[in-house]
């Protein structure tokens, strides 16, 4: 579980602009819900939101997904990261693909596929690990589901 400081923290340096305009905005949103200022990003988007209010569920979704897509997505990316898997995810991917270049071409339809903006993920979910597709800013802790991999498929 990650929690909403670090988040803070991890866009101050990366996204200063963008990050404290979304924070203004979650900020917003959860000053009318005070129940949940001790919530974790992850509790927040759990379960699609069940515990967020209605009122607010949109801005938290957006605002709080992207926070969290986004800080995977630059978690896995960097100088000296990326490249073909070893260890056990290596193992889990060969397993459940064949090999990591069918991974890579399911994961690529996947992200081509999306319509418009989104993210192709590697999730570990209820039927193991599959590759699925959320759009906008949804990600698969709404679905209680783990993702393993994000890419981020926005037409920026």
């Amino acid at each position: 579980m990650t929690s909403i400081a670090y988040f803070r923290l991890y866009w101050k340096f990366l996204e200063p602009e963008q990050g404290n305009y979304r924070w203004e905005l979650i900020d917003k949103a959860l000053a009318t819900a005070p129940q949940l200022a001790d919530k974790s990003i992850d509790e927040l988007l759990a379960d699609n939101l069940a515990i967020v209010p209605e009122s607010i569920r949109t801005a938290v979704r957006n605002n709080g997904g992207g926070h969290w897509n986004h800080s995977l997505f630059w978690e896995i990316m960097g100088p000296k990261k990326g490249g073909e898997p070893t260890g056990l995810l290596a193992k889990a991917i060969q397993r459940v693909f064949g090999d990591f270049n069918q991974f890579k071409e399911k994961f690529a339809a996947a992200a081509m596929g999306r319509f418009g903006s989104g993210w192709a993920w590697l999730i570990i979910g209820q039927n193991g690990r599959e590759i699925i597709s959320t759009p906008n800013q949804d990600n698969p802790l709404m679905e209680n589901k783990f993702a393993v991999i994000g890419l981020d498929v926005w037409e920026h």
